[in-house]
């Protein structure tokens, strides 16, 4: 089985097969883009048990683990190709958009140029450690904003004078503490949207050789999305190559220039934001746009049958009742 390589070292990827192409930062030396992401006819495949084929001790399951290519059919292991012969090469200076529909292998690619998941065939070559936002910021729930802050630059390769240097900036660009000192709260009490928030300030912290979103611009308000937006396009005037996944193409038209649309796993188009995401929302009937809120009913005319009775009052004299006034 073939693994993701790297340009320098991650666990599944190999040497830069361009070495030439890697001196200086912004172009090769013959002048030329320089590869930061080298996707070669990558293939990646889950396997998912059968009936019956979790079942039994935990031993057990080691030892399907361990004889796994002889006993995948025995077993009822199923194979899911989730990304089928994807090749692209990415360069510095690039914000390149992935899109799709759910299911479609966006995330899993990111994973695997992440270095996060194997890949079945092929090769996938990076120039420096790609950080996927969310993951290399080694977060812990039990502490503070302000300890995360620290521990998330230390975990990206930050000096701490670097994280003290920058510490406000993180806080303000977050807008943690916009309506308290939520910065000194335990990581647990914060709603998901301020620990995605908080993530990616941190992750934005650093200039990143390659640097992976997952859906995060779709968390916060809309300052704080473009001021995520503002951060990608300086991200990319030092030379860094961004890949933001997301389901709004209107957050893909703002941040990048190219779009690798993926469909059941395989590339259907690579090429400029506007001409993929024109044949993209054609295929999905249209581009993303806000459910309209549903109509308030009209109340119905009162008829003569569900006219208001008239309270009726006894006569104190008679006997009989009378309409009151």
């Amino acid at each position: 089985m073939a693994d993701t390589t790297s340009m320098t070292t991650n666990p599944n990827t190999h040497p830069n097969p361009h070495p030439a192409a890697t001196t200086g930062t912004t172009g090769s030396a013959a002048g030329g883009p320089i590869p930061t992401v080298i996707a070669d006819r990558v293939d990646i495949v889950y396997r998912v048990n059968g009936t019956g084929a979790g079942r039994g001790s935990a031993t057990a399951a080691l030892n399907r683990m361990l004889r796994r290519k002889q006993t995948e059919k025995a077993s009822g292991v199923r194979k899911v190709h989730a990304v089928r012969n994807v090749s692209f090469t990415a360069y510095r200076g690039e914000a390149i958009g992935l899109i799709g529909t759910n299911g479609s292998g966006k995330s899993t690619l990111l994973k695997a140029v992440a270095g996060l998941l194997p890949v079945e065939n092929g090769r996938i070559y990076t120039d420096g450690q790609p950080s996927l936002l969310g993951v290399n910021a080694a977060l812990m729930n039990d502490l503070t904003g302000e300890r995360n802050v620290y521990l998330g630059g230390l975990a990206m390769g930050m000096s701490r004078e670097q994280i003290k240097e920058r510490y406000q900036d993180i806080v303000d660009f977050s807008g943690i503490n916009e309506k308290g000192d939520f910065i000194t709260l335990p990581m647990r009490t914060y709603s998901s949207g301020m620990a995605a928030r908080l993530r990616f300030s941190i992750a934005a912290a650093k200039d990143h050789d390659v640097l992976l979103i997952d859906e995060a611009l779709a968390t916060g308000d809309r300052s704080f999305q473009k001021r995520s937006e503002a951060r990608i396009r300086e991200l990319r005037k030092h030379a860094g190559t961004v890949f933001l996944v997301s389901h709004s193409n209107k957050s893909i038209r703002d941040t990048c220039d190219r779009v690798l649309w993926l469909e059941r796993g395989e590339l259907r188009m690579d090429g400029p934001t506007d001409e993929v995401l024109k044949e993209y929302e054609t295929f999905t009937g249209g581009p993303d746009k806000p459910k309209p809120k549903p109509k308030a009913k009209p109340k119905p005319k009162p008829t003569p049958d569900s006219a208001p009775a008239q309270s009726q009052a006894p006569d104190s004299t008679s006997g009989r009742t009378t309409a009151s006034p």
